[in-house]
């Protein structure tokens, strides 16, 4: 793609005209990028919504899908496709994090996974907006304390992960704002 070359992401892009809502560009991005039929998606929530880099709202949308699904990556957007467990994002073999402040001076922590995937033989870097919603859900799926640092209130995850939200959209607004 143009936008983020050889980057490892969740399937996901922009909505269109046609798609009812978030969950509608979801599956429809899903299907169009690893061939997931729609109807074969359990759709359990939306995520708080994170901001990219080019300061767009993302909402991740969680489903559960047969683990016998075969993939088919369309090669004009995906070029590999790979399965991480869950519970890495809480428990990682090989981690980091570093400070990183947004375009409009919201100061936020970065991770930084890589996986070493046995099947491909290969290791892959997971990090930004994409380990951001990886370790989000893996927080909320195992409810237990990660063995990094990171940027919520374990104890009350859903509010802290809304607040965090609020105030990097709070940071974007007013550096459009003061740009007008």
């Amino acid at each position: 793609l143009r936008r983020s070359p050889g980057e490892v992401c969740f399937p996901g892009g922009k909505s269109e005209a046609t798609d009812k809502d978030d969950i509608d560009t979801a599956l429809r991005e899903a299907k169009e990028e690893v061939g997931l039929q729609p109807e074969k998606v359990e759709v359990i929530c939306r995520l708080t919504p994170g901001i990219d880099k080019m300061n767009n709202l993302v909402t991740p949308v969680v489903g559960f899908i047969e683990d016998t699904f075969q993939v088919t990556p369309n090669p004009d957007e995906v070029s590999e496709v790979f399965v991480v467990p869950l519970e890495y994002f809480v428990k990682p073999l090989n981690y980091k994090s570093f400070p990183y402040q947004t375009s409009s001076g919201y100061l936020t922590r970065v991770h930084c996974f890589i996986y070493d995937d046995q099947e491909s033989k290969r290791s892959f870097k997971i990090w930004g907006l994409t380990a951001h919603f990886a370790v989000y859900l893996a927080l909320i799926i195992f409810g237990e304390r990660p063995t990094f640092e990171v940027d919520y209130d374990l104890d009350n995850l859903f509010a802290s992960s809304e607040d965090n939200f609020m105030k990097l959209y709070a940071s974007v607004y007013e550096r459009k704002k003061s740009n007008l």
